[in-house]
């Protein structure tokens, strides 16, 4: 058997200086080929990578996350802020339900104001009531007033003639023609004081028609047609900012795809689009009616640990060609495929 011993040169202080000379070159010939290597590999990607662009243009497909939506989206039908309410109204009757379909100008709820609108209408009509018969009165006190006045007229020109034949005094005749003048003046201001009477009328007028106004908004109506999608306040409850009901217009219905904002310039108005969902029995077919003019965060997000939760997307609204399948739907997720 032959034993094999290797012995490691010492480095003595002479020899040092070689050494570091010689890793020296050894890193920089290392150095120098790989930067060969990559300014060959650079100049062999180069011509692929420029011919690769001339397809950069064409038309491709593009996918989205979105969520169904009726028309004009979900609409929070609330009550107005009356003088009587201004801290907000609390909710007297609830005359809909959740999946009813109501018509625009139908009635929905009732406020706990339309009592107190109600006593009021009766207290300002019995205002008007007196206002109006004030003012018969004074139209009669003005045309009484003025029948004094023509016939003290009268009876001073009488007097004035019968003092031209010197067959009454002349202080008789200054009497005359002084009461003359007076009444002439009373009757001026009974018929000024009739027109007054007219004018509280109309002020009463005015203030009724403004009841009835408040009366109105104490009644909530619904402001287009469209199905009920959910209940927010109930009788008794003070309506607060998510309103009474949600309202949507189910007659149509659009998918609103979230795109990411690099892939907006593959899309047009017009072009098709695939709706598709676990809970819809058939992909639904629809086409773009609009590209809304915002970029924003994304909303929706997918099942991908992966996906970037902070993406920037531009929102497309896709109409649906049947809206009946996604009518009982609304804000489910979806995925949309857009053809190129």
């Amino acid at each position: 058997m032959q034993i094999r011993v290797s012995v490691r040169p010492r480095l003595t202080p002479k020899s040092a200086p070689c050494v570091a000379r010689w890793r020296h070159a050894t890193l920089v010939a290392a150095v120098v080929g790989v930067l060969a290597a990559v300014t060959s590999c650079s100049e062999a990607v180069t011509p692929a990578s420029a011919n690769d662009t001339g397809g950069a243009d064409e038309p491709r497909a593009v996918s989205a996350l979105g969520r169904l939506e009726p028309h004009h989206g979900i609409i929070r039908v609330s009550a107005a802020s009356v003088p009587d309410a201004v801290s907000g109204a609390v909710l007297a009757k609830l005359l809909v339900e959740v999946g009813d379909d109501v018509a625009r100008g139908d009635l929905l709820a009732v406020t706990d104001t339309e009592a107190v609108m109600l006593a009021r209408a009766e207290e300002i009509k019995s205002e008007l009531a007196l206002a109006q018969r004030d003012a018969e009165a004074a139209q009669s006190l003005a045309a009484a007033s003025c029948v004094r006045a023509g016939v003290a007229l009268r009876e001073a020109d009488r007097l004035t003639s019968l003092r031209a034949q010197d067959l009454a005094s002349e202080e008789a005749a200054d009497q005359a023609r002084g009461a003359a003048e007076a009444g002439a003046a009373d009757c001026t201001a009974a018929e000024s004081a009739a027109k007054v009477a007219e004018s509280a009328i109309r002020v009463v007028e005015a203030r009724l028609q403004r009841n009835e106004a408040e009366f109105e908004r104490s009644r909530i109506r619904a402001p287009v047609a469209g199905r009920i999608l959910a209940v927010n306040t109930r009788p008794g409850e003070l309506i607060d900012a998510d309103g009474i009901v949600e309202l949507g217009d189910v007659r149509h219905m659009y998918a609103i795809a979230e795109v990411y904002e690099t892939d907006v310039r593959w899309l047009r108005q017009g072009q098709k689009a695939t709706v598709t969902s676990a809970a819809l029995d058939a992909p639904l077919s629809g086409s773009i009616e609009l590209i809304r003019p915002k970029v924003q965060k994304q909303d929706e997000i997918g099942t991908d640990p992966a996906a970037r939760k902070d993406a920037r997307i531009v929102e497309v609204e896709v109409r649906l060609d049947n809206p009946e399948p996604a009518a009982s739907l609304t804000n489910l997720q979806v995925d949309v495929v857009f053809s190129p």
